[in-house]
């Protein structure tokens, strides 16, 4: 928990976000990344859910990515913990063009925020592209500020997942 902590601070002061807070107010933020991907729908959407392939192992709590899993059957985004897990996430919508999903991800967890997560698939121009955009809606409570506090580092954090997910799907290696 310390490295993503210390991740989510190292993020916040050097600037690593490239994409952009669309919203925040004192109930919340909105974040959003949209990248063109070369690859079709079905297989940007594969892609994203098997975040062991792509996540950065610095953002789980076991430190190690290779422990996460998103299980459409049960509707968990997991993590396998050495004595337990975490459930990051809880999937609340799977579809060709979408996944979305509810929770509050890494330190969010202790505060009072809650979010949604979504992932939507658009075709590109090219049929062989994709239009990936996800947004993560954050509500609720955190001392100093929910929107203050959070919005930049989880805008980082996001975004850097989103880069690497590209690059795993078409270089197959996510950094």
């Amino acid at each position: 928990m310390k490295t993503v902590l210390a991740a989510l601070a190292a993020l916040s002061l050097a600037g690593a976000a490239r994409a952009e807070v669309v919203d925040q107010s004192a109930q919340g933020f909105e974040v959003r990344h949209v990248v063109t991907i070369a690859g079709p729908p079905a297989k940007v959407r594969a892609a994203a859910l098997r975040p062991a392939a792509w996540w950065n192992s610095a953002h789980s709590w076991s430190g190690d990515a290779k422990n996460l899993s998103i299980d459409l059957a049960s509707g968990c985004f997991c993590e396998t913990l050495k004595d337990g897990f975490v459930r990051h996430m809880t999937v609340v919508y799977a579809g060709a063009d979408a996944v979305r999903l509810s929770g509050a991800l890494g330190p969010l967890q202790f505060t009072g925020a809650s979010g949604h997560l979504a992932f939507t698939f658009t075709p590109g121009a090219d049929p062989a592209t994709t239009v990936l955009t996800v947004t993560y809606d954050v509500g609720g409570y955190a001392k100093g500020g929910l929107a203050e506090q959070w919005a930049k580092p989880v805008d980082g954090v996001i975004g850097e997942q989103v880069g690497r997910l590209k690059k795993q799907i078409e270089t197959g290696k996510p950094d």
